[in-house]
């Protein structure tokens, strides 16, 4: 069994409160930081080679780094608004394990110098929300969020904010509108919220597992951590699986273990539900390209998963089986991001509403010659054309099954029935 870093100790009962995190080790990764220099710190995550878990990838100790060097007041902002479908690794650890979030939290912002630290949870995630702010009190009652934290001279305050469940808010830009009180929508980049984020103030944003590894590196070193993994994705990774799989949940595994490893293992999801055929999987939740069975021995790490044509994204891994039909799934998806698109912008607010009307259309026998054409150049007019990645992300499930199961988009326009619904 690989070693475990941030889910090592989640199924201890009463490691959610203080005295049971402080049992298993809790908190001595922040005494020992508040022994480093800022930039010390930085160093060390940099070294890690730590990379950011929400989706994109990028160097956790590089983004700290880019913070404006100005006299204006930094901030951080956990992304805990955990939405996007089929991953659901953040809400584990912020209900069982809370304060390894907190100290996560609290160590950053020593390293990156800031003062002010918000936690900004899905609103729809109601347990998580109130573990996190039980955390929160209790570490403010324990001196260890406050004024002068165990005697260093540093000042922390942590606010543990509550999202009204907009997919959009994910974003990081959303999330600051968000948190300032306005409407979640994305703001135009440049600036970048190293430069002018919060309240106008250079703001790191960094995601619930990211944050969450924290702890360990301070405690055990960057070198350790970086024994893990591959040379170019270090450490571990929550994996969320989910779809047509024996055992779904949440694995934790070093980046590099094989997509088959994952689904097949007898310690992981155990094989396809009922010994069926694979047939697809999405590697990285539904805003990645879709993968065909013959990827199914990729290496879950981001540059093999790049080279197999998607991305590892957030690490929610759906399997889809022999009798999935991947028009209804697609369509399935292409619904969720029509009715969470913020309407800002055109392109996202009108494509994802025809998308939708013509997979439907599709998919109950009503198909027409050039459907699967005019699909493609919406999603031309969609992807790279929208003011947010969300744009991209709803034309991903379709362009990549298009390009695996064409066939099946044919079948279902010529015969005009769906070949996997079942007869009534």
């Amino acid at each position: 069994m690989p070693e475990l870093i941030v889910t090592k100790d989640i199924d201890i009962p009463g490691l959610d409160t203080l005295d049971g995190y402080r049992q298993s080790g809790g908190y001595a990764a922040l005494e020992k930081a508040l022994t480093y220099q800022p930039d010390e710190l930085v160093e060390l995550v940099k070294q890690s080679g730590l990379r950011g878990r929400g989706g994109a990838g990028f160097p956790t100790g590089m983004k700290w780094s880019f913070l404006a060097k100005n006299d204006k007041q930094r901030y951080l902002c956990c992304n805990s608004d955990e939405s996007e479908p089929g991953t659901f690794k953040d809400r584990i650890l912020m209900e069982k394990n809370p304060h390894q979030l907190v100290e996560g939290v609290i160590i950053t912002s020593y390293a990156c110098r800031i003062s002010t630290s918000f936690i900004y949870v899905r609103g729809e995630l109601a347990l998580a929300g109130r573990q996190v702010q039980r955390a929160i009190e209790e570490a403010y009652a324990a001196g260890l969020i406050g004024k002068n934290i165990l005697g260093s001279g540093f000042d922390l305050d942590i606010i543990m904010h509550r999202g009204a469940g907009a997919y959009i808010c994910g974003e990081e830009s959303a999330l600051m509108e968000s948190l300032e009180g306005r409407r979640g929508y994305p703001r135009l980049k440049p600036p970048f919220p190293a430069a002018i984020g919060l309240y106008g103030g250079p703001t790191v944003i960094n995601n619930t597992e990211t944050l969450s590894t924290i702890p360990a590196i301070v405690r055990n070193g960057a070198e350790w951590y970086a024994s893990f993994g591959t040379e170019k994705s270090k450490g571990t990774r929550i994996f969320c699986l989910s779809g047509h799989v024996k055992k779904p949940g949440n694995y934790e595994l070093p980046l590099g273990t094989l997509l088959h490893t994952l689904i097949y293992d007898e310690q992981y999801g155990g094989g396809i539900l009922d010994d069926k055929q694979l047939k697809a999987i999405i590697p990285g939740g539904s805003s990645t390209f879709m993968l065909g069975a013959d990827k199914v021995d990729t290496p879950l790490d981001f540059e093999s998963i790049a080279a197999a044509g998607s991305m590892l994204g957030s690490g929610g891994v759906i399997v889809m089986d022999e009798d999935t039909c991947i028009v209804d799934a697609v369509l399935r998806m292409t619904e969720f991001y029509r009715d969470e698109s913020c309407g800002k912008c055109t392109p996202c607010r009108e494509g994802t509403y025809w998308l939708t009307g013509i997979l439907h259309r599709i998919e109950h026998g009503e198909g027409r010659s050039g459907d699967i054409d005019l699909l493609m150049d919406i999603c031309d007019n969609i992807s790279g054309k929208s003011f947010c990645p969300l744009g991209d992300a709803a034309t991903s499930p379709i362009t990549s099954s298009i390009k695996l199961f064409r066939a099946e988009y044919e079948h279902h326009i010529r015969e005009k029935q769906c070949p996997f619904s079942q007869p009534h």
